[in-house]
């Protein structure tokens, strides 16, 4: 799948589930649950023990419509370890200049992480596909997201941090591309508990709130333009 699929994947779907576990066994359980849910979509972080080889071993067994991405890779040289392991789309928690220049190079998706208004637009310009707003819930949640999207409405923002089922809807109607979701859908207690249909069961929330509410902004726009 190349880059611009990745993409148009991502924003169609609008959840980028983040997997942290205590194990390579519960990360792939944990993949195995969101695709269930109905995200064909899972990000493998740095965090997880044995994280490469997950990637790789998803990259193999994983049916070809489900995108593979790397988590909290902090340089280029983690990045390369995690492309060459199959992942098809990269994501910082903050801003690494020359992990973006990899990923431009090679023509591979990447969500770099920022935080400020400077940040941002140096993530956007060194040609970060889309720009993960992290820690975003510490700083405003969706507020801070609508108001970095009135000067910087062609910057596709993805919060981090701070999104559950409670204030999805609102990050969306504040402009997200998609959100970043971790221990809210990937509960730590269901994967080590071995109740992973508790991870689908999330994984259908929030595809749902985030199309119910594309739908209803959709549909006020609508209203609005027909009314002007």
């Amino acid at each position: 799948m190349n880059k611009q699929k990745v993409s148009d994947r991502i924003a169609e779907i609008g959840v980028v589930p983040v997997v942290r576990a205590s194990s390579s066994r519960e990360a792939l359980i944990a993949a195995e649950a969101v695709c269930q849910g109905g995200i064909p979509i899972v990000e493998i972080t740095m965090t997880v023990p044995g994280a490469v080889e997950v990637i790789r071993e998803l990259s193999k067994s994983s049916a070809s419509e489900v995108l593979i991405g790397a988590g909290t890779v902090l340089d280029p040289e983690t990045a390369r370890r995690c492309l060459d392991a199959g992942a098809q789309f990269l994501v910082s928690p903050g801003l690494n200049l020359q992990t973006v220049e990899l990923a431009v190079r090679e023509k591979i998706l990447i969500m770099a992480g920022a935080l400020t208004p400077t940040e941002v637009i140096t993530a956007w310009n060194a040609g970060s596909d889309f720009v993960k707003i992290f820690p975003c819930g510490q700083v405003g949640g969706a507020k801070y997201i609508k108001a970095l999207r009135g000067p910087l409405p062609q910057i596709p923002l993805v919060p981090t941090g701070g999104v559950n089922l409670n204030t999805a809807a609102e990050f969306i109607e504040a402009g997200a591309a998609a959100l970043g979701i971790g221990g809210e859908l990937v509960q730590a207690e269901a994967l080590k508990s071995g109740k992973s249909q508790i991870i689908a069961d999330n994984a259908r929330k929030f595809v749902e709130i985030v199309k119910q509410t594309r739908a209803r902004m959709t549909s006020q726009n609508a209203v609005t333009t027909n009314t002007v």
